[in-house]
């Protein structure tokens, strides 16, 4: 994801382990999930139905995996709290409900959960829609599994990993055993499958819950988000510039579907500069000084007139110690916002800063020459 590829965008690495009769498929990457970043193994131990469930309960025989937009009806419990009897008893009792059904009584997400690494409620059939980002390592699991399929996971701390100091009851004893099960699921479409008009959708979406998630602190989940976002403006990149070359502004402005709706070229700029602007404050929030700076930076050459941006771009470079390019990122925005108080503060601190370094350096020349 543009700014955060150091941290959010680790590839599976797959290995094959001959037990002598099958290969079992062993994967790891490293997850986001709201008090840190998690190593996750997963490997696999059922074979799947290779079936989905349409709207109309039909089978479907095109996608094997849940694919952006599928709903899925998973189940996630702790190894060590799996009851053999209790588990048969829920699968009879779920055994009759089709996903269809569920779907019907989904009205509202469940609330992305931030005290724990697993964000599910443990134990329960859960409907969750893949791409949103409600449960990182679910949904990361549930990419490469088939309708019927399930899978073990091992979740351990990444380096020194967030703080743990009031853990969540489920994760006093880490590194976590867990199983993901996937029961059925409805046709999804990759990005290259969407018409430009339903990648626009969900980028709004994305901006949107980034929004939510930052307010509600959730940090780590706002910047997943907005990196989303980014991921699929870059698909849109030439197709927008192929309207710019017609002379269009907007396709289809009649139409009632909403996934037919382009922006104009204007919001599109805009919408691409608020989201690197606001992934920036995300990363400074969570201590990444180098990737702020640089989010900021794509911000401001998008937008100049963007005081946010500059501002941000201003306190990444406080962080690293360029404080000569932190001054002109502040200058700038005094530009915009002549009495800017943040500004005029920052640009104080700067001078204060630069006050104290030359009179250290003094010292320490007037030690070597005396």
């Amino acid at each position: 994801m543009p700014g955060m590829d150091g941290w959010m965008d680790h590839p599976l690495e797959t290995l094959h382990i001959n037990n002598g009769h099958d290969a079992d498929d062993v994967a790891s990457w490293v997850s986001v999930c709201p008090r840190g970043l998690w190593k996750v193994q997963k490997k696999r131990t059922g074979e799947g139905s290779q079936q989905t469930v349409s709207g109309d309960d039909a089978p479907c025989s095109s996608s094997y995996f849940p694919r952006l937009g599928s709903l899925c009806r998973v189940r996630v419990q702790l190894k060590a709290d799996v009851d053999e009897a209790k588990s048969l008893e829920s699968e009879k009792e779920n055994e009759n409900l089709s996903i269809t059904e569920v779907i019907e009584e989904v009205t509202t997400a469940f609330p992305r959960c931030q005290d724990t690494v697993l964000q599910v409620p443990l134990g329960d059939w859960t409907t969750l829609r893949l791409g949103e980002g409600q449960c990182d390592i679910t949904e990361a699991c549930v990419e490469r599994m088939k309708a019927g399929e399930k899978c073990e996971i091992l979740i351990s701390l990444v380096g020194n990993g967030p703080d743990v100091s009031v853990p969540h009851p489920a994760e006093d004893n880490l590194p976590l055993f867990a199983t993901v099960e996937l029961k059925s699921f409805t046709p999804g479409k990759e990005s290259w499958e969407m018409c430009p008009g339903e990648k626009w959708e969900w980028v709004k979406s994305h901006k949107e819950r980034g929004g939510v998630r930052f307010r509600s602190g959730d940090v780590w989940g706002a910047a997943d988000s907005y990196s989303r976002a980014l991921k699929l403006l870059i698909t849109l990149c030439g197709h927008m510039r192929d309207v710019t070359k017609k002379g269009l502004e907007q396709e289809d402005t009649n139409s009632g579907d909403k996934t037919q709706q382009l922006p104009s070229a204007n919001e599109f700029k805009t919408t691409k500069a608020e989201l690197h602007s606001n992934l920036s404050l995300c990363q400074l929030k969570l201590n990444q000084p180098e990737r702020a700076k640089a989010s900021a930076a794509k911000a401001t050459e998008l937008e100049p007139a963007g005081a946010k941006a500059w501002y941000r771009l201003g306190q990444a470079c406080q962080m690293v110690n360029e404080l000569e390019e932190a001054r002109r990122a502040f200058k700038k925005l005094l530009e915009i916002q002549p009495e800017s108080p943040a500004a005029l503060k920052a640009l104080k601190n700067i001078a204060s800063r630069e006050k104290e370094t030359n009179a250290q350096l003094g010292l320490r020349l007037s030690k070597m020459f005396s």
